[in-house]
């Protein structure tokens, strides 16, 4: 009795997620802008302002990783909605910053430092200034030159840094900047053993490899860590040439990724902060369910995945977040501040602010830009 009514539970969530459609282009595009209007014009009106952090009595400039997420988001929206506001915002942001890495260090080798380079190489494309690339192609050539490739400690990393490799390459043609890009995903894939290619998700850094558990005994996958290597591949794809050696891999990953998360979704459409322990500070959570979504749809646009698979996924999970956390005012509910694991950022809320706020409404963006062409 107990498996009919599993099975029988089982067809009627199905049923339910497949129901679900997309909203029109018009009405994606229009959460999208409200969601960046927050940011732009109430939020961080003034671009160039450092972000307070009270609770470490500091100030952080604003070509730190958390902008630098969101300027990748920003771009994605200019991308189906080319508003001059954006790229004068965009330009403006990187003038302040003299189109350098935070603190201005062209040798930091800390892809949270240099990660504000993807916008840089962006805005570039399309207005090929020669100084605005300066800085960013010192900073890679130093790590295109140099031996080490373990840099990327922690999966955050992978996103912050992959890509500024990937569209150099891209930009230029010279394969030094794709195959270093490899060298330092394998570093933190095998060398550093961050990914189970058999469970499909990836520990956050070494502090959660095995005999780490959480509190119901499994393995400690975090929502955000996992969302931002989804992020990673969907970037690198984008830049990658057809006839690299590791296309393949990258893919495979993305899509083992993508089923592997498909597995632990919530009934409502979102993902835990812990993706196989939903009872440890489980909950709604944005960032993570947005760079799923991301990938998913990418996949989906680029024929990578299958589309009667994954579209039911994404049109429940986006429209989870379209009703459940987008405010009136474009403010992001349910975004978990930042931190290394489940327990970090907390409590995660309809109403709570996370400490920082741009690269949540960065991951949403990222998402809104693939899911507005795949409801064409």
């Amino acid at each position: 009795m107990k498996r009919l009514f599993a099975i029988i539970a089982f067809i009627c969530v199905a049923a339910s997620v497949s129901a679900q459609e997309l909203p029109s282009q018009k009405e994606v595009l229009m959460t999208m802008t409200r969601v960046n209007d927050y940011i732009m014009k109430i939020r961080y009106a003034d671009p160039t302002a450092v972000m307070p952090y009270p609770s470490r009595r500091k100030n952080y400039e604003t070509n730190i990783w958390t902008r630098g997420v969101y300027y990748e988001g920003l771009m994605a929206l200019y991308s189906i909605s080319p508003k001059n506001e954006y790229y004068e915002y965009a330009v403006q942001w990187a003038d302040f910053h003299k189109w350098g890495m935070r603190r201005d260090d062209t040798a930091t080798r800390d892809s949270d430092n240099y990660c504000c380079a993807q916008t840089y190489i962006d805005l570039y494309r399309l207005c090929p200034e020669p100084h605005r690339l300066r800085k960013t192609i010192s900073c890679m050539d130093m790590l295109v030159n140099t031996p080490q490739n373990g840099d990327w400690t922690w999966i955050d990393a992978v996103q912050m840094g992959m890509p500024v490799l990937t569209k150099l390459g891209a930009l230029t043609g010279d394969r030094r900047y794709f195959d270093k890009a490899w060298k330092m995903y394998a570093s933190t894939r095998n060398e550093q053993g961050l990914y189970n290619e058999k469970e499909g998700l990836w520990w956050r850094d070494k502090d959660f490899l095995p005999p780490y558990k959480e509190p119901n005994g499994e393995d400690c996958y975090w929502s955000r860590g996992n969302g931002w290597v989804v992020a990673a591949l969907v970037r690198v794809l984008n830049d990658l040439p057809s006839d690299d050696p590791h296309r393949k891999t990258y893919i495979k990953d993305l899509r083992t990724m993508c089923a592997a998360l498909a597995k632990c979704r919530r009934t409502d459409g979102f993902w835990n902060v812990s993706l196989h322990d939903p009872d440890n500070f489980g909950g709604k959570e944005l960032t993570g369910t947005a760079l799923f979504i991301y990938g998913m749809a990418w996949g989906i646009n680029n024929g990578i995945l299958k589309r009667e698979t994954y579209y039911p996924i994404v049109a429940e999970s986006w429209n989870a977040m379209a009703k459940d956390c987008v405010h009136k005012n474009g403010f992001l509910g349910y975004v978990q501040g930042t931190g290394k694991e489940p327990k970090d950022g907390q409590p995660v809320t309809y109403t709570s602010v996370p400490d920082f706020e741009d690269y949540g409404a960065g991951c949403f963006l990222l998402a809104g830009s693939e899911v507005y062409k795949l409801a064409e």
